[in-house]
């Protein structure tokens, strides 16, 4: 197919299928997101896996960066262990953990990791609480 054919498929199947950006059931009773995806039958590849995770990351980094000022001065490995947690639970999820919070902005490792671990979250999530945990504490991967 020419890069214009492509163009002009797309266009007529955004016009028949319409974007929807949340999963609903079509009315073939399939599990269905986007422009027409059928994520029951088809669900998504690897690399679109991947794809959606990139854009993950840079979601729950940027809103991290907006509702804690002191983020992008944490070392590296805290950040990555902050996105872990806030992918985890959601943006509203991470913001409720007040005290860990507090901590954090004053470097309070060994408070921060209390707050992780002593938490309900972590009785959840188990290992990864205690990995992220750790890395909060020693700032190391």
């Amino acid at each position: 197919m020419t890069p214009e054919g492509k163009q002009k498929l797309k266009a007529l199947l955004v016009q028949h299928e319409s974007y929807r950006q949340f999963p609903y059931t079509d009315s073939t009773n399939h599990l269905t997101i986007g422009i027409g995806r059928n994520l029951t039958d088809r669900g998504v590849s690897t690399t679109e896996a991947l794809y959606l995770l990139d854009d993950d990351i840079l979601y729950f980094s940027n809103k991290l960066s907006h509702f804690l000022p002191f983020f992008s001065q944490l070392s590296e490995p805290r950040r990555i262990a902050l996105v872990d947690m806030c992918f985890n639970l959601g943006v509203q999820g991470f913001l409720n953990f007040k005290e860990l919070i507090a901590a954090l902005e004053v470097e309070d490792w060994p408070i921060a990791y209390n707050e992780m671990i002593s938490s309900k979250w972590a009785e959840q999530v188990g290992e990864r609480a205690t990995t992220l945990a750790n890395i909060v504490l020693t700032g190391e991967l």
